[in-house]
């Protein structure tokens, strides 16, 4: 549990760095230079991951509550929604119009989706904790940036791009899940 913790926090440090020290980040940049902060930056993020994937898989089984039985049909159905969002966050189409952050509001919904079917401590810190780090950093995000200004509409075919795009790259990661864990599809 100590890895999968010191994984949360540097991921926590390292994301909402950038949000509530802005100048700093800014002059960090000036110095390194563009390329080599992002390169940072980045092996951080990827430290954090490992941290996070050793510390959970190693960590002592402790019951924290019994998941329901139909949890896997409704995480099923939350996990389409976070990859829709996520996709979203990079499309040229209509979501951004009425989502703000889609990409950190699908680190909630993928969050939640795990809680309702992990009742373990381990699940409680991780999926809690980045959930819980999406909502900050979109507190963070709106109190750095202020208004929101709405992108222009865009063609409802982007839009279409995106649905199909969705469920083929949520197959794809259903079935990798299922190849490295346990299987989120119901019989699988």
């Amino acid at each position: 549990m100590t890895l999968l913790i010191l994984g949360l926090i540097l991921w926590w440090v390292v994301h909402t760095f950038p949000l509530v020290a802005k100048p700093t980040r800014d002059a960090m940049v000036a110095k390194l230079g563009e390329g080599p902060y992002k390169g940072v930056y980045s092996l951080l993020i990827l430290g954090s991951i490992v941290l996070m994937v050793i510390g959970y898989r190693g960590a002592e089984f402790v019951n924290v509550w019994f998941p329901p039985a139909w949890g896997m049909h409704l995480t099923d159905l939350l996990m389409l929604v976070s990859v829709f969002l996520l996709g979203a966050s990079h499309s040229k189409g209509n979501v951004k119009r009425h989502v703000r952050h889609p990409m950190l509001l699908s680190v909630i919904v993928w969050s939640l989706a795990h809680l309702v079917v992990n009742g373990d401590l381990a699940s409680v810190v991780l999926f809690g904790s980045l959930g819980l780090w999406a909502i900050v950093a979109i507190f963070a995000t709106n109190a750095r940036d202020g208004a929101w200004v709405k992108p222009a509409p865009a063609p409802r075919k982007k839009d279409l791009i995106l649905v199909g795009i969705t469920v083929v790259v949520y197959v794809v990661i259903g079935l990798i899940h299922g190849l490295v864990g346990p299987s989120p599809f119901p019989g699988g």
